[in-house]
């Protein structure tokens, strides 16, 4: 589900930078065919779920063919989290999502981000997982959904990184050109 992630980093990056990209989240299913048509997907929601054997396996590959992921739980929402951190073991049980250190690119490719506060002014973290040397997924369990941007939100109180918006260009920036 996409409606509490706003896609106005989008126009932000085509506008900070000179990459070309569409303005507006398009849907794709994640057992599509159509995934492996587009090099950056956002994954959020809420509640628990369960992937498809077909939708880990297309996860997977497509993570493992240079595809980039950029995830986060709808209003914090902790089982959405479980849910998440399960799947990406299922699919990459060798690997884990580790800390993104504030010294890696994507905290300065296109906006100098020296360091991350959640709404309640506390400093917080990104995690990654990064697949044969490179960063192929980035996930916040608090939120870089950049609510206040999104349409037809209902707000409920999670948790938010007050940096998100600037977050959020430097990941696509980062994910189209490293």
């Amino acid at each position: 589900s996409s409606v509490c992630f706003a896609d106005r980093f989008l126009g932000e990056a085509s506008r900070q930078t000179n990459l070309r990209v569409a303005k507006n989240f398009y849907a794709v299913k994640l057992d599509s065919d159509a995934l492996f048509d587009t090099p950056f997907c956002v994954i959020s929601g809420d509640k628990s779920f369960v992937l498809t054997q077909r939708e880990r396996d297309n996860m997977k590959k497509y993570l493992l063919n240079g595809g980039f992921i950029l995830a986060s739980p709808s209003c914090s929402d902790e089982n959405w989290d479980a849910s998440f951190r399960r799947e990406i073991k299922l699919c990459f049980p060798d690997l884990g999502l580790a800390r993104i250190p504030m010294s890696h690119p994507i905290f300065s490719v296109v906006n100098k981000i020296p360091r991350l506060t959640d709404k309640f002014g506390k400093a917080t973290l990104i995690e990654g997982l990064e697949i044969d040397g490179r960063l192929g997924l980035v996930y916040s369990k608090d939120g870089l959904n950049d609510v206040s941007h999104a349409q037809g939100c209902c707000c409920c109180g999670g948790n938010q990184i007050t940096e998100c918006l600037r977050v959020n260009v430097n990941v696509l920036t980062y994910a189209l050109l490293y």
